[in-house]
């Protein structure tokens, strides 16, 4: 999304773009050397480190995915006056465009941040991978038994479910690995996967569960940090080349591998046990208390101690006739993946292309009671899916408890009840879809809430951070530039892009290279300088002329009749043509599919801007419709267009009017409370009212 963003927002200021990509399937479209050496300055949106030593010498605007997804006019604004990246990785010549971060360009991901991020991507083929793998085999392999689901040694299945286990055995040293490996290179790499390790594995310190991946975030971070530290040591010059290949990787993982079996481990040793022994004294109180308290600690961790001690204490109780404490557990287990994979389906646009296949592995895997399907979104987001899959868990206990549901195998999930081991079954169907519902709906609230005031803050950030003039009064806004940019699907894939100098235009062909010390008379200095023939408005236009009085109440519709794209553009061609500026209106339709040919024009937010240039029209017009149903316009967001503009101009005048239209419209179009305003409006009348605003 972050490099369609930026896409779309230099065709709209009049510059090129080139995308390298850096996702979970590795980087496409990678810059060239000749890329990099014409440049004029990088924009890397990223919410994970992207190498930079290739940058060196050039001017670079470091940022977080959101904000090339929000703000990408603001980053190509801002990339001229952004600082040179040296070569120890500081900056130096050039200046900041205001404000802090590495170019008042919007807050950058910490390192905190992109080291976790970086964890989670490596881990996600192994979680989904061992998850599928594991559930394929129980159901097609395994049979229910008092031990659970038993699949016969030698067999078949049995060897998928090993193959299957030991991806999930490596997902949590490859997490911590992965952590340490972002913080502080590849001395950190064995240190980090080897605490991990010993983290997953609590018969090191003791304990019946291991710390999960709770314990590989804490080591990961452990070993990276660890090994800054042991860099930063002045050893004699003989002893250099060996210390990042021999010294550094055993001096850390010693340490951290004894201080976590000595330090860490014996106090979740002592948390398994004293949880245990707490439920135990549990038993006879409210059905209700124990299985909400029951689901909370199955999804707090999701195989880490407090996780297994619920699990265990349930299970342990099947064979003195007790079933309903893991018929409490049993509706608990599936919620985490069944709910964080359903959020990604109601709300796609709050999550990465992966996430979202991430998600429906999730769901694959909790109908199978996987609940480590979860553990990539927990662990890419804890403080917004650890709270929401606690209050699901607890409300899928707490209802499983108050009707008995009874379980007499020790696992979780649907597969439990369609074998026959559950006891109460429409009940657990309850339990579990209530549950899953409720962690879903808090997960997105939970996140939206954020990313609504990440957006806030950095609007704040950008609304301050424009370079300014000598005069102190108006933004120096660049020259055309040629973007390569790189963006990724993914935990913390990010965006790169390299800016080159394009063919400047005429000085007073674009408004984009003016200063203007009075935005509200850019529109009169823009008729003042322009060539073209065609005029803009004059101040005594007729009320119902908006965007410079192109388009018009003529040009309005607020409500589409077409489901489809090419009938949606044919529709709003048919309607441009009332205006008598279109000369052939096949060929204007004609010049809308092609440039749709080239890459939809969707937006994203349900909106979409077709637009053509052909001499099929005699003078720029613009028209807007509004879908009530949307329309497929093949966004990268997910969602169909409601709100529809087509943009025709002549070739003439292609260059100049073309570009400044869709600019104003792609800015204004930013504005979320403009959004709603445009799709509230009851009538054309209304709908021109709104539009005026769009200047």
């Amino acid at each position: 999304m972050a490099a369609e963003k930026l896409a779309q927002a230099a065709e709209a200021l009049g510059v090129e773009i080139k995308v390298e990509t850096q996702g979970s399937i590795g980087a496409e479209n990678v810059l060239t050397d000749n890329d990099v050496r014409n440049a004029d300055g990088i924009i890397i949106a990223a919410d994970k480190d992207v190498d930079r030593s290739r940058f060196v010498g050039k001017k670079v605007l470091a940022v977080g995915v959101a904000e090339g997804i929000h703000h990408p006019e603001s980053l190509i604004e801002q990339v001229q006056s952004a600082p040179v990246h040296a070569a120890d990785g500081g900056s130096g010549g050039g200046s900041a465009a205001g404000g802090s971060g590495a170019a008042g360009g919007g807050k950058e991901r910490s390192t905190v941040y992109k080291a976790l991020m970086n964890g989670v991507s490596y881990m996600i083929p192994f979680v989904v991978v061992g998850g599928l793998l594991i559930a394929i085999s129980l159901a097609l392999g395994g049979d229910a038994t008092a031990k659970g689901y038993v699949i016969p040694e030698g067999s078949f299945w049995a060897d998928v479910n090993a193959v299957g286990v030991i991806g999930f055995e490596l997902m949590i040293p490859i997490l911590s690995g992965y952590i340490a490996y972002a913080i502080a290179d590849r001395p950190a790499l064995v240190p980090g996967m080897i605490g991990g390790w010993i983290a997953g594995h609590g018969e090191f310190y003791d304990s019946e569960a291991g710390a999960g991946f709770i314990g590989a975030i804490v080591t990961g971070f452990l070993a990276g940090y660890l090994v800054l530290w042991i860099k930063k040591v002045k050893v004699p010059k003989f002893a250099q080349a060996i210390m990042p290949i021999i010294v550094i990787p055993i001096v850390a993982t010693t340490a951290l591998s004894l201080f976590f079996i000595y330090v860490i481990g014996e106090p979740i040793a002592w948390v398994f046990t004293h949880l245990t022994d707490w439920l135990s004294g549990m038993t006879g109180t409210s059905a209700v208390l124990l299985g909400a308290l029951l689901g909370l600690m199955i999804a707090f961790d999701m195989g880490g101690p407090v996780n297994k001690t619920a699990f265990l204490f349930g299970a342990g109780l099947i064979a003195t006739g007790n079933q309903t404490v893991m018929g409490m557990c049993a509706a608990a287990i599936p919620v985490m993946p069944l709910g964080q994979g359903l959020a990604t389906l109601i709300r796609r646009r709050l999550y990465s292309q992966q996430e979202r296949e991430t998600g429906m592995a999730a769901l694959f895997m909790g109908m199978f009671g996987i609940s480590e399907g979860a553990i990539p979104f927990a662990a890419a987001r804890p403080a917004q899916v650890i709270p929401a899959n606690m209050l699901g868990g607890a409300v899928a206990g707490a209802i499983a408890g108050v009707a008995s549901v009874e379980d007499a195998v020790p696992h979780g999930g649907p597969i439990v009840a369609v074998l026959g081991a559950i006891g109460g079954v429409p009940m657990f169907f309850l339990a579990v879809a209530v549950g899953t519902l409720v962690t879903a709906i808090t997960t997105n609230a939970l996140i939206d809430i954020k990313e609504r005031g990440n957006r806030g803050a950095a609007a704040l950030a950008t609304a301050g951070a424009g370079a300014v003039s000598p005069t102190g009064a108006t933004p120096l806004v660049p020259e055309p530039v040629l973007v390569g940019a790189g963006a990724g699907a993914g935990a913390g894939a990010g965006t790169a892009a390299v800016l080159t100098k394009a063919p400047a235009a005429p000085p007073a062909a674009s408004p984009a290279t003016e200063p203007q010390a009075d935005p509200e008379a850019a529109p009169q200095a823009q008729t003042q300088a322009e060539p073209e023939p065609e005029p803009l408005a004059e101040a005594d236009a007729a009320d119902d002329e908006v965007l410079s009085g192109y388009l018009t109440g003529q040009t309005v519709k607020v409500r589409l009749e077409a489901g489809t794209k090419d009938a949606a553009i044919r529709e709003m061609a048919a309607m441009l043509a009332t205006t008598g500026k279109v000369t052939d209106l096949e060929a204007l339709v004609a010049a809308a599919f092609a440039r749709e040919d080239q890459g939809s024009t969707g937006l994203g937010e349900e909106i979409a801007i077709p637009h053509a240039k052909t001499d099929a029209v005699t003078a720029p017009v613009v028209g807007f419709a509004r879908s009530a149903e949307g329309v497929e316009w093949g966004s990268l967001d997910g969602t169909q267009a409601k709100l529809i503009f087509m943009i025709t101009v002549p070739e003439a005048a292609a260059g100049d009017e073309h570009l400044r239209i869709l600019a104003m419209l792609s800015r204004k179009l930013m504005d979320t409370g403009f959004r709603e305003r445009l799709s509230a409006a009851p009538d054309e009348a209304a709908v021109l009212t709104v539009l005026r605003e769009v200047q």
